[in-house]
């Protein structure tokens, strides 16, 4: 495949233009894994990205989509045929990324497509997936158990927050999901919320520092007043997950839940993560998110519309997870 498709972003004279291109492969980026893509997904920062919105990438030209997933032609250091996973390592930002049939990768930044996983289901994971059971595993390592009070998940019919719901009812927990989309409530149900509440509960504003205790744990994607409403009511000892900010980045809140409840606030990148981390992420994933869970939360969609599909997230109107067909 001496040229490719791609949807590049450009920019010239301060001004930002974006749409589909046939590129050659020697303009690929270096690295030591040259991929044919199939499959990327969609995040929050794809619809930044995509949208021509600020703050995602640095550098032009630029292929967005923080996720890929396909099959090795040539590396250093997978076999060629092999099928490999992408999750954001830089992609879309100063890498380029999945929204191209052709990827060449840092071999570093490339992990085995999980066994008993197909690629479509390793996308319907992708960087959400991936920040899920990173969230996870982050309160476990701080004590989170079965056998308490609720996991609350903010967020919950998003990338992150469903799978958080799947992955922590497979588990054992009791998780409360909290959305600002009541229609949700079965659908996240069906993922093993044992109750929904409205957003609007833990965003509201309160003169407290600290209110009654609710949660054992926390995995929060929103940030914002719906953070600061979580903080004033975690238990004792106990732990949340921050990985987002679709809710807003300012933190309204005050030292009392750390100094008297002894609440900590772990924060969540899923970028800087080595690869050897990678790897044990995803055998956790391979574990324990149910895949017929996850297969019912994947909606595919063609990559010839991706700045729709990029508006339709940033404006709260996607379930679950998006995987794009690189191919259509």
């Amino acid at each position: 495949m001496d040229t490719f498709r791609a949807f590049v972003l450009r920019q010239a004279d301060g001004q930002a233009t974006s749409g589909f291109e046939e590129v050659n492969q020697d303009a690929l980026p270096p690295g030591d894994t040259l991929i044919r893509v199939t499959h990327s997904s969609l995040n929050y920062k794809d619809g930044l990205a995509v949208t021509g919105k600020p703050g995602v990438v640095r550098n032009y030209p630029m292929v967005p989509g923080i996720d890929l997933a396909g099959t090795v032609v040539e590396s250093s250091s997978f076999a060629p045929g092999q099928q490999v996973v992408v999750t954001g390592c830089g992609t879309s930002e100063t890498i380029w990324g999945g929204y191209a049939q052709m990827a060449r990768m840092k071999s570093e930044h490339v992990v085995a497509l999980p066994q008993g996983m197909t690629l479509v289901q390793a996308m319907g994971v992708g960087t959400a997936g991936f920040t899920a059971m990173q969230c996870v595993m982050a309160l476990e390592t701080h004590g989170l158990k079965p056998g308490g009070k609720p996991v609350v998940v903010t967020g919950a019919a998003g990338g992150v927050g469903s799978v958080a719901v799947a992955i922590l009812a497979r588990l054992g927990y009791q998780v409360t999901a909290s959305t600002g989309r009541s229609e949700q409530s079965e659908f996240l149900k069906s993922l093993g919320a044992t109750a929904v509440i409205d957003r609007t509960i833990l965003a509201v504003a309160s003169a407290k520092p600290m209110e009654a205790e609710k949660w054992s744990g926390a995995v929060d994607s929103v940030g914002g007043d719906t953070l600061a409403g979580v903080i004033r009511t975690m238990s004792v000892g106990t732990s949340v997950a921050a990985c987002g900010l679709a809710g807003g980045g300012k933190l309204n809140t005050t030292v009392y839940p750390f100094i008297l409840r002894g609440v900590n606030l772990l924060g969540i990148d899923s970028v800087r993560t080595d690869n050897a981390t990678r790897q044990s992420i995803w055998q956790r994933i391979a574990k324990d998110l149910p895949l017929e869970k996850l297969d019912t939360l994947i909606q595919m969609e063609p990559l010839s519309k991706i700045q729709e599909l990029g508006e339709q997230i940033l404006s709260g109107k996607t379930r679950g997870r998006t995987v794009i067909d690189v191919a259509r």
